[in-house]
């Protein structure tokens, strides 16, 4: 499964969940650790966990298998380890506070829709 694949069944997992501000940025070009980010926000702690939850469930159905979880006890920013797609669920604070779309603004940011 090709990592574009991978990070649409991510999307639309985290659209399921009503994942707020939801942004792709594609590293591919200026770093080896992944070829995209996607980057979710959620309003409470219990969103934030349902959309990792189903994120995991939803590619694990397709054989895609996170590699590491991390920050889901505290759920304010969880970061899905799937290999070429890194996924970062934040609650508002923290992802005003982090702006990773400022650290990664190397990267090209893609239109949600043309993932598909």
């Amino acid at each position: 499964m090709t990592s574009k694949e991978i990070a649409k069944i991510a999307i639309d997992a985290l659209e399921d969940k009503k994942a707020q501000d939801l942004k792709v940025i594609d590293i591919a070009d200026i770093s080896s650790v992944a070829d995209y980010f996607i980057i979710a926000g959620g309003t409470n702690r219990n969103q934030v966990q349902a959309m990792c939850d189903n994120v995991d469930e939803c590619l694990g159905r397709a054989g895609v298998f996170c590699k590491q979880t991390e920050g889901y006890q505290n759920a304010n920013w969880i970061l899905m380890d799937f290999g070429d797609v890194v996924i970062h669920i934040f609650d508002e604070e923290n992802r005003s506070y982090y702006n990773l779309e400022r650290i990664w603004r190397d990267g090209k940011e893609v239109e949600v829709s043309d993932i598909s």
